[in-house]
């Protein structure tokens, strides 16, 4: 058995080489018999290469949500078939194949994906899952911009209300009248809350996107008060469309989204060994 263990560095690593974890890991997999090859990437492209090989296990060494995002964004841009041509086999309500199998070995911090998802932590464990073969199938996040998100986004939040339009397949959540809190479009439950309130209560593995939003309303007729009112819904595909720039976090990726973006999921489509 061949097996790859990927460590993405942050630009401008100040202490570059391989890390404690993954030299441990690369012993535990060579003791189950396994040949094992390390390498470490600084940028994107520099992932492809460590993924040319179909018959290589790849574990990825990771520190946070936005690295295992990375390595999940480009296995997705090598599998994605042409827009022209849908391969014969595909499963029904996806637009790319099966992922190839990925492992996570937490390095000084734990990627929050790691944790929601259940998957091993230490490098023994993580050793026996992948030699074990066992994998873990969940959803994928993808979105009309290129890019993926295995735990979610949340838009907005804090104490900026936005404008915009946000529908769930047919279903309107918000029609730019009123102000949004925030809005939580979840695949996993990393951005499911905010400010201590649940919005959302997603499965990873059921085929759906479930979004949330908080808007603001006044209710009474003398004493009138102010509460919190969340819309849900749960789908396939969900169109946001902000007034103006809004701020939003994406697996752990902060940006602005300035305007209207389409994620809609793709079921089962990502793979994680898991050893259970």
């Amino acid at each position: 058995m061949n097996v790859v263990v990927l460590t993405l560095l942050e630009a401008n690593c100040a202490n570059p080489g391989p890390r404690t974890q993954a030299l441990h890991l690369a012993d535990e997999l060579r003791s189950l018999g396994a040949a094992v090859r390390t390498v470490e990437a600084a940028k994107p492209e520099e992932i492809d290469p460590v993924l040319d090989d179909p018959d290589e296990r790849i574990v990825l060494a990771a520190e946070s949500d936005e690295q295992v995002n990375a390595v999940i964004a480009r296995l997705v841009r090598r599998v994605m078939p042409a827009a022209s041509k849908r391969p014969e086999g595909l499963p029904e309500g996806r637009t790319i194949p099966d992922l190839p199998a990925v492992a996570v070995l937490p390095l000084s911090g734990v990627p929050g994906i790691v944790t929601r998802l259940g998957l091993p932590e230490k490098p023994a464990e993580v050793a026996q899952a992948v030699v074990g073969g066992a994998v873990l199938r969940t959803d994928l996040m993808r979105h009309d911009g290129g890019g993926v998100a295995v735990d979610g986004v949340r838009l907005g939040g804090g104490d900026r209300p936005w404008r915009g339009v946000v529908n769930l397949d047919d279903v309107v959540l918000a029609d730019g009248s009123e102000q949004i809190l925030a809005c939580v479009v979840a695949n996993a439950d990393g951005y499911a809350a905010t400010d201590d309130m649940v919005l959302a209560e997603p499965d990873p593995a059921d085929g759906k996107i479930d979004v949330a939003v908080a808007v603001p309303v006044t209710v009474g007729r003398l004493r009138k008060k102010l509460r919190i009112e969340v819309r849900r819904a749960r789908g396939r595909a969900v169109a946001v469309h902000p007034e103006d720039a809004v701020t939003f976090i994406q697996d752990g990726l902060v940006d602005e989204l300035r305007r209207k973006r389409t994620w809609w999921v793709e079921p089962g489509a990502a793979l994680w060994y898991t050893g259970a």
